[in-house]
């Protein structure tokens, strides 16, 4: 197996690295896919969690063998130390209940912004879209309850009161 020079192994790692965020302006960049409905009639919205590296130090090939049509080696590789990204956090993804899209109307919309305002979350105009300022309330509001994503679930559609909670018989 060959081994990348050092820039190339560098803007590799790079390029699968997340980008750091300010605040919740993360959730524009993804784009987000809308829940797909399952054979029940329920709908569940997907997330993906990044792949997480760090850098180690290892043996970096900056010279490849030279090997003649025969396959005999006349010049061995040459090696350095240096950083090598190690996976620390495979890509992963989580499934989680949400409202289906055609629930997600204007009027819907609307309540759930207002929801977001009325508990300090949302500080923008009621519009009725699901806008980056909504986007942002809402990651903000489901991360402190555990879920790391600025889609709806349906956990906190009902904490919210925007849909309906099933009580037990």
């Amino acid at each position: 197996m060959k081994i990348l020079p050092p820039l190339a192994a560098l803007l590799a790692v790079a390029a699968c690295m997340e980008t750091p965020a300010t605040g919740d302006a993360a959730s524009r960049n993804t784009p987000v896919a809308a829940p797909q409905k399952d054979s029940s009639g329920t709908c569940w919205a997907v997330e993906t969690t990044p792949a997480e590296y760090e850098q180690v130090m290892g043996q970096v090939q900056v010279v490849p063998a030279q090997v003649d049509k025969w396959g005999n080696v006349l010049q061995p590789p040459i090696y350095r130390n240096g950083p090598v990204p190690k996976l620390v956090k495979p890509r992963g993804e989580y499934r989680f209940e949400s409202p289906c899209p055609s629930t997600m109307t204007p009027e819907f919309l609307s309540s759930l912004q207002r929801a977001l305002f009325a508990r300090g979350y949302y500080k923008s105009a009621i519009t009725g879209t699901m806008d980056n300022a909504t986007r942002d309330a809402l990651g903000r509001f489901q991360r402190e309850r555990g879920l790391k994503s600025a889609q709806l679930s349906m956990d906190t559609a009902r904490e919210l009161g925007l849909v309906a909670v099933n009580r037990g018989e």
